[in-house]
């Protein structure tokens, strides 16, 4: 299971307020990279079918997207998270209200070197691995090598997805946090081109980043429980422990254009991309 790289550089653009204001055809998302490529997937044949209007898709992760929401510089977030108490006060404060659409399933994927011989851990063995507690692969069946963890970004809503989920065990005002040695990656594919070159690494990130260049850990609730992994049926079923919700972001009701767009992310061509792209659908 991989994420092709199927879309040109060409789609990738940024846009100010003065040029969307400039062109009615133009809608302007930003957001979680995690959802980049999906959401690219769409622009592109939302503009396939649409060719008189311009979909132009950005990352920099769910917060960024979320602040550009609320500063009016996008039509559109893309979030893995749904926004905080702060973030909608702040929003709302500035005449902004944002509305929540689920688009889609994810299943975040904890991945190693294929030479790792590591294979499955628990969930108290990942947050021991991520908090600093585990810091040798022999103390969890493997070679007696340092291990290098990798996150992402606390901009990003994975980050704090995989922080609230295994390092809080679901305490969102937990107050665990990532060890000080763990590498901070700018993005997903960030963590799926070090883990693929550095043989002690451990990262994660959405499982539609997976290639034959990394190895996806099988992930077991506690140690009685059976070690599940990250695929689409496990996400569906409910059985895969770290899943989440994706999400689009509009200000109020979606009107004109953006409407036409959630309709379409939502038919059943748009949830047909979502399972192209190695995402759940939440519509067959």
């Amino acid at each position: 299971m991989f994420r092709a790289a199927l879309f040109s550089l060409a789609l990738i653009f940024s846009w100010t307020c003065a040029s969307m204001a400039g062109n009615k055809n133009i809608i302007q998302i930003k957001g979680s990279d995690t959802m980049v490529n999906l959401g690219q997937a769409w622009a592109e044949k939302y503009m396939e079918i649409n060719p008189q209007e311009f979909v132009a898709v950005t990352g920099g992760g769910s917060g960024t997207g979320i602040s550009s929401l609320i500063s009016g510089t996008c039509d559109i977030a893309e979030t893995s998270r749904s926004m905080k108490k702060e973030e909608i006060k702040l929003a709302e404060d500035r005449g902004v209200e944002p509305l929540e659409h689920t688009v889609a399933l994810d299943g975040i994927a904890v991945v190693v070197n294929p030479r790792n011989p590591v294979d499955k851990l628990t969930l108290e063995e990942l947050r021991g691995i991520f908090m600093g507690a585990i810091k040798n692969w022999k103390e969890v069946g493997g070679e007696d090598k340092k291990i290098v963890i990798l996150s992402r970004e606390v901009n990003s809503g994975t980050h704090v997805f995989f922080k609230e989920h295994v390092l809080r065990r679901g305490n969102e005002k937990g107050p665990e946090e990532f060890a000080p040695n763990a590498l901070l990656m700018p993005s997903s594919q960030a963590i799926a081109d070090e883990v693929a070159q550095n043989s002690n690494s451990i990262g994660y990130y959405g499982m539609g980043y997976i290639s034959p260049k990394q190895k996806p850990i099988a992930v077991a609730k506690d140690e009685k429980s059976g070690y599940v992994s990250p695929d689409i049926q496990n996400v569906i079923s409910g059985k895969y422990p770290i899943s989440r919700p994706l999400f689009l972001y509009t200000n109020g009701q979606a009107q004109g254009l953006v409407r036409n767009f959630l309709d379409f992310v939502l038919s059943k061509e748009g949830q047909e991309i979502v399972l192209a792209t190695d995402f759940v659908p939440i519509k067959k």
